[in-house]
């Protein structure tokens, strides 16, 4: 049995689709029973536990051979991320019960980064399951291409992408969550000893400008991607709602600065999904 947790998520849903097209069986743990019921539909046990219920989610992971592990993002975290360390602790106490075969656990780019930014709650995640005396693999993806549905909206009614990510003729690395969820399916049944870290990025590198570009393409009109100002920042974010704005912005600094990076582009693993056929599918989505 797999066990797989953001099973709703598009990650753990292309994993979890990827499985069932194996013909493996998968164990999908929710939050509640209404968002399991479409993966009953389609073959999959349901368990139901939150994440930060360590007592329910090793009800949830008992028999598994293998564990795929997706902690909820948190992008507003209180100072010290109390929220990852709860989620954290239920995890290792999880899995430290249960003692699967093999567990992959989903990290990022940037967990082995020095500086204090919101992808350190991956770092924690990382450091914590390294204790566990298990066959444990970290995926660390790229950042994700599907971000860019925050900018659908805005490509087809004025033209514009509006980027944190600076200067907008800079490629980094990006995937898409299909690739990414693939790759984890393709890791859990694979045999394996102690820790590993798997890199992933997509086929090419991808900067805003070639976002806009993918943009222009699927909605068939001119889209630029503008700059938004390192200085506009916290006022913009707290004005969406944010309380503590600083560890977002931290982790921008870290992609536009370079100090967020695959340490060598050679050992990445290359998804086949462009961002051409992300922004595609994002515009589609909404309504094409």
């Amino acid at each position: 049995m797999y066990a797989v947790t953001g099973i709703t998520g598009k990650v753990g849903g292309a994993l979890a689709r990827a499985l069932l097209a194996a013909r493996q069986p998968v164990r999908a743990i929710v939050r509640d029973a209404a968002k399991g019921q479409q993966w009953e539909a389609l073959g999959c046990d349901v368990a139901i536990a939150e994440m930060e219920d360590a007592d329910a989610l090793t009800q949830a992971l008992k028999g598994a051979e293998a564990v795929f592990v997706l902690p909820p993002p948190v992008f507003d975290p209180e100072p010290g991320y109390p929220e990852a360390r709860r989620v954290i602790g239920s995890v290792a106490a999880a899995l430290r019960a249960v003692k699967p075969a093999r567990t992959v656990c989903l990290s990022t780019v940037g967990a082995d980064a020095g500086q204090d930014n919101l992808l350190s709650q991956r770092t924690m995640m990382e450091a914590a399951l390294s204790d566990l005396s298990m066959a444990i693999t970290f995926l660390r993806p790229a950042w994700f291409l599907d971000n860019a549905a925050w900018d659908v909206a805005s490509a087809r009614e004025t033209g514009v992408i509006h980027s944190f990510l600076l200067p907008t003729d800079r490629a980094i690395p990006m995937v898409a969550a299909q690739d990414v969820g693939r790759l984890a399916a393709e890791l859990m049944r694979q045999s394996w000893t102690g820790k590993r870290i798997v890199e992933q990025e997509g086929p090419d590198r991808v900067s805003p400008d070639d976002l806009a570009a993918a943009f222009a393409t699927a909605l068939g009109r001119p889209v630029r991607a503008v700059p938004v100002p390192r200085e506009t920042w916290e006022t913009l974010f707290r004005a969406q709602g944010m309380n503590n704005p600083r560890p977002r912005m931290r982790m921008l600094d870290g992609f536009n600065e370079g100090w967020i990076a695959f340490p060598d582009e050679t050992r990445t693993i290359k998804g086949t999904t462009s961002v051409v056929a992300v922004a595609a599918a994002l515009v589609a989505g909404e309504g094409g």
